[in-house]
């Protein structure tokens, strides 16, 4: 072992606190000199790995009776550890270049962006936040106001009255019910849970809130209670007599369970990505449907949309932003815990690889989700400063410097070139205390009431933990969490084990959820639990812990006034908080607590100061923190108290108030072809002065209703050339123009007025009649091969296409010039297909019989509807400077990428490219883009020869939603016939409740490398094994596809 000293004085360090101490069966942390730990030291400072492989290891070498045995097994297990060592060394040097491009990326990025704002910076954007408001948008950075006063909440429901909101929550993964919840059930099933269920039902006894929507996942599996089965479930508030809301037929709070994913099967989180598409189809159904029963009820006959949908977690945030982008309403998020974050401290573990840790967690995936949602969030919400400061930071789409730029532009009406950061709102989670009262007794039931006063029999949960320990009398050490590695139980019990005097003074409860057999619980819980197990055993702490197996979630109220009644502590020793709800909830028992320095229980002892926050790694700082407690009863006093005087301040009422409030700030938005006059009139004050001038200028470029939709200059937004009152006047008279019959054919069609969307053989558009849709969305590079697909799909539905009963749209990377082109030289009429899907989705035309010469009919609101954070020039601008950063070394005279500003438009900004293979992967320019700011949806078709960029909302996937939203075109009538491989927007058509027909052989040639370099594998997120998606075989032909449709169940032959 030359060369190896450290490694040999390790293991010197281990012989020589060999057995003969005090007991030859001592764990290796008692067999230590002092306070040093020289197994301690190396796991935790060198390899970073948990100790018990090397502890098993070395004492199978301690047993081995042959020396030369003995030896050869101490070498290899030196080896090992080097190679561990090693290993990590590696993997920390790698991450510290990442993290360093990061931040070169990040600091370029925003130094461009500040340069393309182009104004001098003043004191606000140099980030001088003092006496302002903050990076995040609060102004408070002390305690929190109290706002859960009579006359408070009276005022706040005098502004409320008359309003009638009507909110959407989503919440996908875990059991999700009213009462009893399994809490602890498994790894989805947790806080987050318990957060959305009473937020729901706060929200939904608030003045001016007539109805609340809990979206979750419906399960009917035979494992689980049949109310996970039941579609809605009525959330009633927990006190009637502090009910504020509406009353009405549909009003309060509901759990709405949606069908999607295996039908009688719970799956954990990360199995669910693959059928998010199934939920947004299945939930833009049912808010459509209560937005229609709404406006009968309150609403005068017109549809009331929500004002707000909030995504909770990513995968529930990746879902509300296509329902926010599919309805045009504003989105909120919450992300619970964050995907970077985790990585990140996986990462930092050293013992699984990226790759590992995305194939266990589909972390790029949820990361991806995330910074989704911060492209369509209009508010972040967050528990903690923590949460923004440290986690969110870490996102493409976050950057708080740039942000604290970007608000004081706004705040001085400074054009701000099309970039945008989400509001960061920190609102604490809230919690319902009318019901609790703090016990002020011991545990012989002695109270400060009456000695008439007859006791209550002890709930049964009590002696199912007492009959543990050999004196219940002692004060209990309180920690309720499912076993987890991350909540880091085994430390706290191993400090517990350590600190003889706390073993002497207290007794220690670890509520870990429910289990009945440990071989059927989740691998890693069961890990976790065991090590516990071994621990109790380890330290002989029989009679000193309990860890019962079961309890209902209506126990734990009566575990808390247990704990306060022996006088103990709540402890939460998690390596990271989010926010610690539990840590609240004991407080409004009387508890005094002890917890992590690392995430919101940092703002929650500011608030309360009520305990003490330790080094969650720390198992010295954890031990002393207890005993301090539990033995100085002053303290423990003051800290009860101050627990109980403060604790208002995270009551449901002020964290509604908040929200809110917030919600209010929101610009509203919904679909436009909708909006009454009433609405206009009431809005009209949040808008821009120059919203109307820009809407008739959209409105006059697009009513060219000819195939013309390109802007021929390349540029668009061109009206700053012209005289204003010039410009204004050449735009009204377009409008004029055409309002007076300009297009008379078409008006008659009823393709603009509300009045002609009528009933009758004559709908426009065509669609509208349709008994079936097939949707051909094959990618190719060349338009011709699209079309070899385009005939073979008709002729296996000939008989029905004739007939009318079906309807085709074709959606397309190409433009509408191109397409009309080609369908001339074909000699295919344009009527063969009811709309056209142009640009990747940026463009939405409708077929017209009334007109030989302009046969397209673009619609009018699609455009507005998808242009939420459309970057504008601003975005053009950066687009076109990183074009010109793509060289060919080989050729550094040709430009690799080039603008087409010939088939650009007003909303898809395209790009030539001369060789896909020296552009990098699309994921980068989707990072960069975000990196300065600007949202967008980036777009690799045609094989790589080509990049359209397009709103951020904007894809072929929601136009169809687009579709069912306005015309009421039915998606499971749908079938989508798309290539093996494809644009990089391919995943969005596949799945949902539509049909999906996958081509084998078709674009599968070098568009496959477009899918190479993906964030995520793409077989992450098709569902691979649904009914509703067949794959057609190589060379298929037109009666092949006619019996595949059949066994689909399109139509019946």
């Amino acid at each position: 072992m030359a060369g190896n000293d450290w490694i040999n004085s390790y293991l010197e360090a281990i012989l020589d606190s060999g057995p003969g101490l005090e007991d030859a069966k001592s764990s290796l942390l008692l067999r230590e000199r002092g306070r040093f730990s020289p197994t301690r030291y190396f796991v935790d400072n060198v390899i970073g790995f948990d100790e018990t492989d090397l502890h098993r290891s070395w004492i199978r070498a301690q047993a081995t009776r042959s020396p030369q045995e003995r030896n050869t097994r101490l070498e290899n297990m030196c080896w090992r550890i080097w190679n561990l060592a090693r290993q990590k060394r590696l993997l920390e040097e790698k991450e510290a270049q990442r993290l360093s491009k990061r931040h070169m990326e990040r600091e370029k990025g925003r130094r461009e962006a500040v340069a393309d704002m182009s104004e001098d910076l003043s004191e606000g954007e140099k980030g001088d936040a003092v006496g302002d408001i903050s990076a995040h948008g609060e102004s408070n950075r002390g305690r929190l106001p109290r706002i859960s006063s009579v006359d408070t909440m009276e005022a706040f429901a005098n502004q409320q009255r008359g309003k009638k909101m009507y909110i959407v929550l989503i919440s996908l993964h875990g059991l999700i019910r009213g009462e009893n919840m399994e809490l602890g059930r498994d790894s989805d099933t947790g806080g987050q849970v318990k957060y959305v269920v009473e937020l729901a039902r706060a929200l939904g006894s608030m003045p001016g809130v007539y109805r609340v929507d809990l979206l979750t996942r419906q399960v009917s599996s035979p494992d689980l209670d049949y109310s996970y089965a039941e579609p809605t479930e009525m959330l009633p508030p927990r006190d009637s007599e502090d009910f504020m809301g509406e009353m009405g037929e549909s009003s309060g709070a509901y759990i709405v369970r949606i069908p999607f994913g295996p039908k009688d099967k719970y799956i954990a989180k990360e199995l669910l990505w693959p059928h998010v598409h199934e939920f947004v189809d299945g939930a833009l159904n049912h808010i459509l449907q209560m937005s229609r029963v709404l406006g009968e009820q309150i609403g005068g006959g017109n549809p009331v949309w929500p004002v707000a949908i909030h995504g909770h977690y990513a995968d529930a945030g990746d879902s509300a932003a296509l329902l926010s982008g599919a309805l045009n309403v504003p989105m909120l998020f919450t992300g619970h815990s964050l995907g970077r974050d985790k990585m990140e401290q996986l990462l930092r573990q050293g013992r699984l690889s990226r790759d590992e840790i995305n194939s266990t967690y589909k972390i790029m995936r949820r990361i991806e989700a995330e910074e989704l949602a911060l492209d369509a969030s209009e508010i972040v919400i967050t528990s903690t400063r923590q949460e923004i400061e440290e986690q969110w930071r870490l996102y493409d789409g976050f950057d708080p410097v740039l942000e604290r730029k970007l608000r004081a532009r706004i705040r001085r009406n400074v054009s701000c070139y099309g970039r945008f950061m989400p509001r960061m709102a920190v609102i604490p989670p809230g919690m319902e205390f009318h019901h609790i009262v703090p016990h002020d007794g011991d545990i012989d039931g002695e109270t400060e009431e009456g000695e008439d006063h007859q006791a209550s029999p002890d709930p049964p949960i009590w002696a199912e933990i007492m009959r543990f320990f050999t004196n219940p009398r002692k004060p209990m050490i309180l920690a309720l969490a499912r076993p987890d590695p991350k909540k880091n139980l085994t430390t706290l019990v191993k400090a517990f084990g350590e600190c003889r005097p706390l073993r002497e003074l207290a007794n220690l409860t670890l509520i870990m959820g429910n289990r009945d057999n440990v071989d059927e619980m989740s691998s890693t819980s069961a890990s976790v639990l065991l090590s516990i197990l071994k621990l109790v055993d380890k330290y002989d702490l029989y009679g000193q812990v309990a860890y019962p197996k079961h309890h209902k979630q209506a126990d734990v109220p009566d575990i808390y006034r247990l704990a306060a009644r022996t006088k103990g502590v709540f402890i939460n020793p998690a390596f990271i908080e989010p926010f610690g709800l539990t840590l609240i909830e004991a407080a409004a028992h009387g508890l005094p607590m002890v917890a992590t320095k690392n995430g919101g229980p940092v703002d929650i002892h500011r608030v309360l100061d009520n305990g003490l926050l330790v080094d969650p790694h720390d198992e010295q700082s954890i031990a002393d923190a207890l005993l301090k407690l539990v033995s100085e009863k002053h303290l423990w006093a003051k800290c009860r108290q101050n627990g109980l005087k403060n604790i208002h301040l995270f009551s449901w009422p002020a964290h509604c108030k908040t929200y809110l409030s917030k919600i209010a700030a929101c610009k509203p938005r919904q679909p436009r072809w909708l909006k009454t006059d009433d609405d206009d009139d009431e809005n009209s004050e949040s808008e821009s002065p120059s919203d109307s001038l820009r809407d008739i200028q959209d409105i006059s470029l697009n009513l060219k209703f000819s195939l013309d939709g390109e802007r021929n200059d390349g540029r668009g937004n061109d009206e700053h050339s012209l005289d204003p009152e010039d410009q204004k006047s050449k735009l009204e008279s377009a409008v004029l123009t055409w309002s007076k019959g300009g297009m008379k054919g078409l008006q008659k069609s009823g393709s603009t007025e509300k009045g002609d969307q009528n009933t009758g053989s004559g709908k426009f558009p065509a669609l509208r009649r349709r008994k079936y849709i097939f949707v051909i969305a094959v990618d190719s590079d060349a338009i011709a091969d699209l079309f070899e697909s385009v005939r073979m799909i008709f002729a296996a539905v000939e008989k029905e296409r004739t007939e009318g009963s079906i309807g085709f749209i074709l959606a397309t990377s190409f433009t509408m010039s191109e397409v009309h082109s080609f369908l001339v030289s074909e000699g295919v009429s344009p009527t063969d297909f009811d709309a056209y899907i142009c640009n990747s989705g940026a463009d939405l035309y409708y077929s017209s019989p009334q007109s030989e010469e302009n046969p397209f009919v673009v619609d009018l609101y699609y455009h507005s509807h998808i242009e939420y954070r459309w970057g504008g020039e601003g975005l053009r601008k950066t687009l076109a400077r990183w074009a010109a950063s793509i060289v060919d070394k080989e050729d550094p005279e040709k430009q690799v990428v080039t603008e087409d500003g010939k088939i650009s438009t007003d909303y898809c900004y395209a790009f030539k490219v001369r060789k896909p293979e020296l552009v990098p992967p699309v994921k980068e320019i989707r990072k960069l883009m975000r990196i300065h700011a600007l949202r967008c949806h980036v777009i690799y078709c045609q094989n790589g020869r080509k990049i359209n960029v397009i709103p951020v909302l904007g894809s072929r996937s929601q136009a169809l939603r687009y579709l069912y939203l306005r015309w009421g075109m039915d998606l499971s009538n749908m079938a989508v016939f798309v290539g093996e491989s494809g644009d990089t927007d391919i995943e969005g058509l596949i799945g949902g409740i539509n049909k999906s027909v996958i081509l084998k052989g078709v674009s599968c040639g070098s568009s496959n490398q477009l899918h190479a370099n993906r964030s995520y594998p793409l077989a992450d997120v098709v569902p691979v094994d649904s009914p509703n998606i067949v794959q057609a075989n190589e060379a298929c032909s037109s009666t092949d596809m006619r019996n595949i449709l059949e066994e689909l169940g399109v139509f019946k032959g």
